[in-house]
């Protein structure tokens, strides 16, 4: 069924109301947290409710502010917690790692890597460490990077084989799953630049029109992440054309190809993507005007 224009006005309006509902709390939230505010609200000798539930509020904004501020500079914390299997290794004793990521604009939920001690014989037990359980998506490398900076003892007794390095298998996670969320959220904006997941139903209808497309349908129909990396991401026109783009671990163009009903659409490509070099600069190009 299709819309009317006061449907469109309504929708309009409704985008309206929760914009201007969303900078009314930015603004509250800042003016809150405003230490002449909460001086203010302290110093203040009227016991009204009103006064108090603003001083609760303020409370409560700045413990916000606090936990914030540590998630984004504490990314990377480490924990103490015990298996509660009465047959774990080293009497159950267990280190957490808590991987914090944020992503346009919020905060994901926490990863947590489990690390255990299972080497060692009888005698004095080893130090070294293994991943024992994790919350991290399966696309994420965490076998490779285990291997590379926690690798296992050495069976010969030598040290410097089997040396391990907590902090960089850490960080180094951690740049994977921000490269992770990242590539998902440049496929997201590459949607939303085409009109394509949001409140347009359907993309630009500028872009296609390759050599084996004249005067056919070029809108973009549909734009999706291909593979469980979000590496590859898979490109179809109205018209039938397909494409798949090939971007690297921080945004970048590798490769792209575009194809039609009679074979590759380099046209298609140079109009869809231009001298572009990431998939940002495409997903800017798409949403201006």
């Amino acid at each position: 069924m299709a819309s009317t224009p006061l449907d469109d006005e309504i929708e309009r309006l409704q985008a309206r109301a929760d914009a201007l509902k969303s900078l009314l709390r930015i603004q509250t939230s800042t003016i809150l947290a405003a230490p002449p505010t909460r001086a203010l609200l302290t110093t203040s000798t009227a016991k009204t409710r009103q006064n108090e539930a603003l001083l609760a509020r303020a409370d409560a904004q700045l413990a916000h502010n606090q936990q914030s501020l540590y998630r984004a500079c504490a990314s990377l914390t480490t924990f103490r917690a015990r298996d509660p299997d009465p047959n774990a290794v080293d009497a159950g004793a267990i280190l957490g790692v808590r991987v914090e990521v944020v992503s346009r604009a919020k905060f994901l939920r926490p990863y947590y890597v489990l690390l255990n001690r299972p080497y060692g014989g009888s005698g004095s037990r080893s130090r070294h460490l293994r991943v024992h359980r994790h919350t991290v998506p399966p696309c994420i490398p965490l076998a490779g990077l285990a291997a590379r900076y926690l690798a296992p003892p050495p069976s010969n007794g030598g040290q410097e084989e089997g040396k391990q390095d907590l902090a960089k298998f850490a960080r180094a996670l951690r740049r994977e799953l921000v490269r992770y969320h990242h590539r998902l959220g440049v496929v997201a904006d590459l949607r939303k630049a085409a009109g394509l997941g949001g409140k347009k139903a359907t993309g630009d209808g500028e872009e296609g029109g390759g050599e084996d497309g004249e005067g056919g349908d070029g809108r973009l129909v549909d734009i999706s992440a291909a593979d469980a990396e979000a590496k590859q991401i898979s490109i179809q026109w109205a018209d039938g054309r397909t494409g798949r783009l090939v971007m690297g671990d921080d945004g970048e163009i590798v490769k792209v190809v575009a194809v039609g009903d009679h074979g590759r659409d380099r046209e298609a490509v140079r109009q869809l993507f231009g001298d572009a070099k990431t998939v940002g600069e495409v997903a800017r190009r798409l949403a201006e005007p």
